[in-house]
């Protein structure tokens, strides 16, 4: 684990060269994660939107750390998620970036 400060700076060395696991595995981030999980009283807030009970697995950065790397510690931009809703919000956000990243083609042939 790295004993370097998780700063702002810091975080954008490690999303500039891919390392963003550093982040995740900081004093920072553990402390963060758990007091998200303790103010979703450790519950899907996924799930709970739709009266359902689901224990949470992980913690969801609303914005996400690469384009927002300064809200990367904020607890205001974290929910607590079950790892079926946190991998079904990562499917869609891929599936946003795709759509913007398509080219229109012109299926036209002169």
């Amino acid at each position: 684990m790295s004993c370097k400060r998780m700063t702002l700076d810091r975080i954008k060395e490690l999303i500039s060269i891919d390392r963003l696991d550093i982040f995740y595995r900081s004093t920072e981030w553990r402390k963060l994660r758990k007091k998200a999980i303790e103010r979703d009283n450790n519950e899907c807030q996924v799930c709970k939107e739709k009266k359902k009970v689901s224990k949470a697995e992980c913690v969801h950065h609303i914005r996400e750390v690469k384009e927002h790397p300064s809200e990367a510690l904020k607890l205001d931009n974290l929910k607590s998620l079950c790892n079926l809703c946190h991998n079904e919000i990562h499917e869609k956000i891929l599936k946003i970036n795709q759509e913007k990243n398509k080219k229109f083609l012109n299926e036209e042939r002169w």
